[in-house]
């Protein structure tokens, strides 16, 4: 493998992983002594600080990380106030209805009523203040309760969880016939 090879890996770790990584990591992974390691990372730092880019490589206590020049730090600052907007997959969507209809309800109901795991999308929820956390259920490990917030019922053009949509008996069970479905045929594949 050539140095510039070397370096587009380390760039892409870097890149990646968003913060710092252990030097003797990045040896690990390149299969390269330290002191080479060191060497490409010196000459990737020069690099960065001839040209007019907009990152450079800093080093603390034997990490480095790929930031952002402090130059640019106002223009950073400018991009940051503006609305982010958010999308909702469908696993969003699935996990923020379950809660809309079921509030208030822990994580385990929910991984319950969907069938996998759902941590994560219930931190995205959260983060994008559709859902809060209402409280702790009076049970064993005082699970967190989660409902629905005001920027939900906003977002979806509600005054109150009583507008949301409700549906017949017939679309339920034709909701479960589907679900069991999607179930069998994963258990069979």
């Amino acid at each position: 493998m050539n140095l510039q090879q070397y370096e587009a890996i380390i760039e892409g770790i870097l890149f990646t992983m968003g913060e710092s990584v252990e030097v003797s990591k990045l040896s690990a992974v390149l299969e390269l002594e330290e002191t080479q390691v060191r060497e490409i990372l010196q000459q990737m730092t020069e690099r960065y600080g001839q040209e007019d880019r907009g990152i450079q490589l800093i080093e603390i206590e034997n990490n480095v990380q790929l930031c952002t020049k402090k130059e640019l730090y106002e223009y950073l600052i400018k991009i940051a106030k503006q609305p982010k907007r958010h999308v909702l997959t469908d696993v969003l969507l699935e996990t923020l209805s379950i809660i809309a209809y079921k509030q208030p309800i822990t994580r385990l109901e929910i991984e319950k009523i969907r069938g996998v795991s759902c941590a994560h999308a219930v931190s995205k929820l959260v983060e994008y203040n559709l859902v809060c956390e209402l409280g702790r259920l009076d049970a064993p490990g005082r699970p967190l309760l989660f409902g629905t917030t005001e920027e939900f019922l906003r977002s979806f053009g509600v005054q109150s969880i009583e507008e949301l949509p409700t549906l017949d008996p017939d679309q339920l069970e034709e909701f479960r016939q589907q679900a069991e479905e999607e179930m069998n045929v994963k258990m069979d594949v």
